[in-house]
């Protein structure tokens, strides 16, 4: 058994609370975080406001988990980094479900590291007990008006540097699915899917699903976001169903689906 890292016990009359001013789809985004900033006030303790969420009396479970808080913190990067912390622990808890399973970990749809990097220096760092494969064009996106800051040529050097202390780490520059032939595992224990493209991630599912082990777990980042992403969600409920799954919807945005 491979141990987590220790939980504290927090004061049970001591919330935390968590606020950004990052989310998206506002169009007026001035008056919106006023007008939060007055329903905050009306709310009962432990809140949390940021990456399109705003919930309250809730123990923000991420923040009272110290060794997670020193591993988003050190790796966040920008300000989204830094908001998406409910997702970031959605990620934390499933791999350190997976870590006593067998298998590798994969996360398809890498950009920066920061996620794959803020899961290994969770449970472990450089002694991170798994392979991690990350598969990414890294120096473009290949989804159109998705762009992010930083691809361009050179980026995936840059990236690579990032890693240069974690030996376990495999990072793996194409299009998928067809850069699996540059290698991927034959057994998945945690499985993070974040192409911001249906086909793309259905093409993936297709390679690597039957890959994952009974009670492996699959993230899927963008399962419940609506929008531009809303045929990921309409693809993937239809995939799972001819398999017999159902997708699990969470607040932050994502699904999850544990295997059979």
């Amino acid at each position: 058994m491979i141990p987590l890292p220790p939980l504290p016990q927090p004061p049970a009359d001591e919330l935390k609370i968590f606020q950004t001013t990052v989310s998206w789809g506002i169009t007026d985004p001035e008056r919106f975080h006023a007008l939060l900033d007055e329903a905050r006030q009306l709310v009962a303790p432990g809140y949390y406001l940021g990456d399109n969420l705003f919930t309250w009396c809730r123990n923000v479970s991420p923040l009272e988990d110290p060794h997670f808080v020193t591993a988003w913190q050190n790796n966040a990067i920008n300000d989204s980094d830094e908001a998406i912390l409910w997702r970031r622990y959605i990620l934390a808890c499933a791999a350190a479900h997976a870590i006593h399973l067998e298998g590798d970990f994969v996360e398809c749809g890498v950009y920066a590291g920061t996620g794959v990097k803020t899961v290994i220096d969770y449970l472990g760092g450089p002694q991170f007990p798994k392979t991690f494969w990350g598969y990414d064009t890294f120096d473009y996106n290949p989804v159109e008006g998705h762009a992010f800051p930083g691809q361009a040529p050179g980026f995936f050097h840059a990236i690579c540097e990032r890693f240069q202390a974690y030996p376990q780490v495999r990072l793996i520059q194409g299009l998928l699915p067809d850069s699996f032939q540059q290698g991927a595992p034959q057994r998945i224990a945690y499985l993070h899917i974040d192409l911001n493209h249906a086909e793309a991630e259905i093409a993936v599912l297709n390679v690597l699903f039957d890959r994952v082990v009974p009670g492996g777990m699959i993230i899927l980042d963008d399962y419940e976001w609506s929008g531009v992403y809303r045929a990921q969600k309409l693809a993937e409920d239809q995939w799972f169903q001819s398999r017999n799954y159902r997708v699990m919807p969470l607040p932050t945005g994502q699904g999850l689906v544990f295997k059979r």
